[in-house]
């Protein structure tokens, strides 16, 4: 006898159809980005849009790395050193925070816990004055610090990982490793880090992708000549003349690393995702 639970997530043709449907509206605009990135200017406006690659890529690339004002190797530098020690670092600081809060017994930890969540209230936006105010009194201005040092530790890390812990890691194996004679940071890197692993690959791709597509905080705060990516491609735009084709090229590399980094992360990503979701 089939229950009702089993009847609802057995799988139909209609599901499959829908999942491919899904993909193809997902995966279309990224395809044509690539199209005219290979394409000369004026295939933006043809009807029907041309949907196989053309032959003027390097043409188009070459623009890119030719305008001065764009700085876009420089943006592209920028980005992947910030991006990758901010993802490291949170990781890092939210495995250890949220190991610390969830089996670790101090004074006033659900307070500290409160204050940290508390703080996701408050957008982003809200602290951009003060914050370049900070910035300049270290003398920071136009400095990868500035769009380094105050993130290298988020309240949102600290709490997935938290809750994380809380559920993978039983006390049963703390205090076995603490019979064994096992300091507070060798259980965290030879027990704790190890079972984090699926989400803290998850938490690294969402810190990431943050961090690349980050774009207001970097404007305000770096000059033209020092830009990180997304700063880059906005000085692709000007106010009344617009080259997609060289504007596509430019995003397409662009998009890159973030695809490398799925690839090389995808199954830890999809593990941790799939673990979170199911019950035992």
């Amino acid at each position: 006898m089939i229950s009702a639970s089993q009847r609802l997530w057995r799988t139909s043709p209609l599901t499959y159809v829908a999942l491919v449907l899904a993909a193809l509206f997902s995966i279309y605009p990224l395809y044509y980005m690539v199209v005219i990135s290979t394409r000369s200017l004026d295939a933006i406006n043809d009807v029907p849009p041309p949907m196989a690659p053309g032959e003027s890529f390097g043409d188009n690339f070459g623009r890119v790395l030719d305008n001065d004002a764009a700085n876009f190797v420089t943006g592209l530098i920028n980005s992947i050193i910030v991006s990758s020690v901010v993802t490291i670092a949170v990781v890092l600081t939210g495995s250890l925070a949220g190991f610390a809060f969830a089996k670790l017994r101090f004074r006033g930890r659900n307070i500290l816990l409160l204050s940290i969540i508390v703080t996701m209230m408050i957008p982003t936006q809200m602290s951009i004055i003060p914050l370049w105010g900070m910035m300049q009194t270290f003398g920071w201005y136009d400095s990868l610090y500035a769009v380094t040092v105050p993130f290298l530790v988020t309240a949102f890390g600290v709490f997935m990982m938290r809750q994380y812990a809380t559920q993978a890691i039983s006390d049963e194996l703390i205090e076995a490793g603490r019979v064994d004679g096992a300091s507070t940071f060798r259980i965290y890197w030879n027990i704790v880090l190890p079972a984090l692993r699926p989400a803290a690959a998850v938490l690294g791709l969402l810190t990431f992708m943050e961090q690349w597509n980050s774009f207001l905080w970097p404007y305000a705060i770096l000059s033209p000549e020092n830009p990180t990516l997304q700063v880059s491609l906005s000085f692709l735009s000007y106010a009344y003349y617009t080259d997609y084709s060289q504007v596509f090229a430019a995003t397409a590399v662009g998009t890159l690393p973030l695809i490398l980094v799925f690839i090389l992360f995808g199954r830890q990503i999809i593990g941790g995702i799939m673990e979170g979701a199911v019950k035992s």
